[in-house]
């Protein structure tokens, strides 16, 4: 396989990407299955920042207070917000010893797994609400797209010496300069503040509850009683008082993308849906009782709430009230 060969079907990027993902202590394999599983995370690696972009697109972290350093702007932020910075300072530190040692397996694989796991699956699913329904300038808009601009900024610079190409097209198109350069920039420091050991294992607790409620949802779309979740509102039953203190203050619905969620601390009905390594979690599903709001689609009991705006629901209603006021119409 000639190198020139690959970068005619799939460009010199899935070359470098192939190289930076093989284990050069042991022989080296390549392949078309190999070079089309390459192609795939490039494709995931590209929709990530693809995704980042288009958020960021109106967002001038200078216009306002949206610093995310300081102490008490991060005990601020909603939890799944100081997750993220936690999760970039653990990268951060798996990123620099890895290029240092020269260990670029781990470095590609650690961040193709944080795209994929971390913010595909959970972080940007469970945000787009908020980044496309809450009004433009609430706290909580405005602290993810901080958020999001760190993840934006580490993921490009930590990935440019692997995607040469890719990242420094990334980089222009958020900072487009002719002199400036994604590979004129140094590795992102990381405050000390962002990292929260105890708050990333309460995460991983309420992501396993999660994970059950997702279940159920997939097997009530899948009986076709529910087309998208926003139909549902799930009942979530814990045994666990452990597990239950850990959604102390935690939306479920929002976490779970659903209009409505109820948390019942007790026996689990045997018509619940369990999954096997989460046995003192039950979920049953029932659907959400309402009218669908046209901004949001969730389907809640204040839809036309406001005579001003009937189809919204009162959120949503507040949020184009404002935008209107602020566009003058």
């Amino acid at each position: 396989v000639t190198p020139q060969d690959v970068m005619k079907t799939y460009g010199a990027d899935i070359l470098r990407l192939w190289v930076m993902s093989s284990d050069y202590s042991d022989d080296l394999r390549i392949g078309p299955d190999i070079l089309k599983a390459n192609a795939e995370a490039y494709r995931k690696l590209r929709i990530t920042w693809r995704w980042l972009l288009g958020t960021l697109a109106h967002f001038d972290k200078t216009g306002g207070d949206t610093n995310t350093t300081g102490h008490d702007a991060i005990k601020a932020m909603d939890g799944i917000e100081q997750l993220m910075l936690h999760k970039l300072s653990e990268l951060d530190e798996v990123v620099k010893h890895g290029y240092a040692t020269y260990d670029f397996k781990r470095v590609y694989q650690a961040l193709l797994n944080f795209c994929i796991l971390d913010l595909s699956a959970f972080y940007f699913d469970i945000r787009k609400d908020t980044l496309y329904c809450e009004p433009e300038n609430s706290v909580k808009r405005l602290g993810a797209l901080s958020v999001i601009d760190h993840i934006f900024e580490c993921l490009t610079v930590w990935l440019a010496p692997m995607l040469c190409f890719t990242a420094e097209e990334v980089w222009q198109a958020r900072h487009p300069s002719e002199t400036g350069s994604v590979h004129l920039q140094t590795a992102p420091e990381i405050p000390g503040n962002w990292r929260n050991d105890a708050l990333a294992e309460r995460w991983e607790g309420i992501r396993r509850v999660r994970r059950v409620v997702t279940g159920a949802l997939e097997v009530e779309r899948a009986a076709k009683r529910i087309g998208s979740s926003l139909e549902a509102a799930p009942v979530v039953y814990i045994d666990d008082a452990a597990t239950a203190a850990l959604l102390k203050g935690i939306d479920l619905a929002e976490l779970c993308i659903t209009s409505g969620a109820r948390l019942v601390e007790g026996s689990i009905p045997e018509s619940a849906f369990r999954l096997d390594d989460v046995r003192h979690v039950g979920v049953v599903t029932l659907l959400a009782q309402g009218r669908k709001c046209e901004r949001s689609w969730r389907i809640t009991q204040d839809v036309g709430s406001d005579p001003a705006y009937p189809s919204l629901s009162a959120r949503d209603a507040a949020a184009v009230r404002a935008w209107d006021v602020k566009h003058g119409r």
